[in-house]
């Protein structure tokens, strides 16, 4: 347990052809892609293993009382299509969500069975939904932020945000509106409330993901995780970018109340101030903005493995971010955390909690399936009945000898 302490010091493919023509000019850095467009109608599919994404230009209609993206039937579609249905939410691979997500539909019809436009816009416009886990703290960041960053960027906030399934955000909304406005320059459009047929020149329907929590640089566009996070900051106004001062690092330690909980956390805390460290041992509160600042002001970051990790989105680069990942699910803390603490310019150090530092090793004998081979729960008795018992039903108590 020393050693958890001092450890701390795809070219676009085109589904539906149409002359094109595009000027683009790389910039160094994170700007975006500064680019002009001679173009006629299309339609592109930049669908992926993780999300279904089309971008399409021309006459376009939005009818969100018939849940239904109109374009013109001079379109190619695919397989001679005349309608095919999208879910505009990414983690396309994951069956079970939460909340439905709704279905929009996108339906080819000659130029004179279009419903009448209600409003134009010059601007392009994403649509998107907020559904399927609406509540979870880390799902706001992977499923939207990061992927609504890959999409919208480009337009340097000349970009109207169509979405969908926002009443489901009711309780959250307000927390997520400071980041929301910082990718658009216009009012945001919640199609819930909406009855008007909106008219755009361009409209991309999902959003882009290529990796979880976190951005692969090597694909379209070529934004990076250090990209994201100065944005971020940007949208805070946070003033730390990086650990630079020689003061007495301030530590957090992420207090947990439901599962997962550390259970001798004070213990965890007195040594950690014992080393040196200025230690605050609290819950991430619900109100985004004064989360951030106060996140901002940290060197370390220690949690068990869960949403409040989501948090080192804050943190100043170089900060240290400590996982404690309690026995049996080893497999998906690199994965959700070590990786995009890395990509974020973070120090990551990850901690694998022992069979005797978890609470089953208290309810259930050592030499129990349970304890001895969480794997073979899982082939016996599934992947839900798994979840349930080492995600939802397990604490720990770390080893401080």
């Amino acid at each position: 347990m020393c050693f958890f302490f001092n450890s701390t010091v795809n070219l676009r493919q085109s589904v539906a052809l149409g002359p094109k023509v595009m000027i683009s000019l790389r910039l160094d850095g994170e700007l975006p892609h500064k680019y002009s467009e001679i173009e006629m109608a299309s339609i592109y599919n930049l669908s992926n293993a993780r999300s279904d994404v089309y971008e399409i230009n021309g006459n376009i209609r939005v009818a969100n009382n018939l849940s239904t993206i109109f374009i013109p039937s001079s379109f190619q579609v695919p397989n001679g299509s005349t309608s095919w249905t999208i879910i505009p939410y990414t983690r396309r691979y994951v069956r079970i969500k939460l909340h439905p997500v709704r279905e929009w539909k996108i339906q080819t019809r000659s130029l004179g069975q279009f419903p009448r436009c209600s409003r134009h816009f010059d601007a392009p416009a994403v649509l998107f939904s907020t559904g399927a886990f609406p509540l979870n703290y880390f799902h706001a960041f992977n499923d939207i932020f990061i992927p609504l960053y890959l999409t919208t960027r480009r337009f340097d906030g000349q970009v109207v945000l169509l979405i969908s399934n926002y009443l489901i955000w009711q309780e959250v909304k307000h927390n997520y509106v400071r980041i929301l406005k910082s990718f658009t320059r216009y009012d945001i459009v919640h199609l819930d409330d909406e009855k008007d047929v909106l008219c755009f020149p361009k409209l991309i329907v999902g959003l882009t993901s290529n990796k979880e929590f976190n951005i692969d640089p090597l694909q379209p566009p070529h934004y990076s995780m250090t990209g994201f996070t100065q944005f971020i900051r940007n949208a805070y106004s946070l003033k730390r970018d990086a650990v630079t001062d020689v003061r007495k690092p301030r530590m957090l330690l992420i207090s947990r109340k439901m599962n997962r909980i550390l259970m001798n956390e004070g213990e965890v805390a007195n040594m950690a101030r014992d080393l040196g460290f200025d230690v605050v041992v609290k819950e991430m509160g619900s109100n985004l903005t004064e989360v951030a600042h106060f996140v901002n002001s940290l060197d370390v970051m220690v949690g068990v493995h869960g949403a409040g990790l989501t948090n080192m989105i804050f943190l100043p680069e170089k900060a240290v971010v400590i996982q404690i990942t309690p026995f049996a699910i080893e497999g998906v803390s690199e994965a959700y955390f070590g990786l995009p603490a890395r990509d974020m310019k973070l120090r990551y150090i990850e901690y694998n909690a022992t069979v005797n530092e978890s609470s089953l090793a208290r309810k259930y004998s050592l030499e129990s399936e349970i304890c001895r081979d969480p794997h073979g729960i899982e082939k016996k008795k599934g992947l839900m009945y798994y979840h349930k018992l080492y995600y939802r039903s397990q604490n720990v108590i770390l080893d401080l000898v």
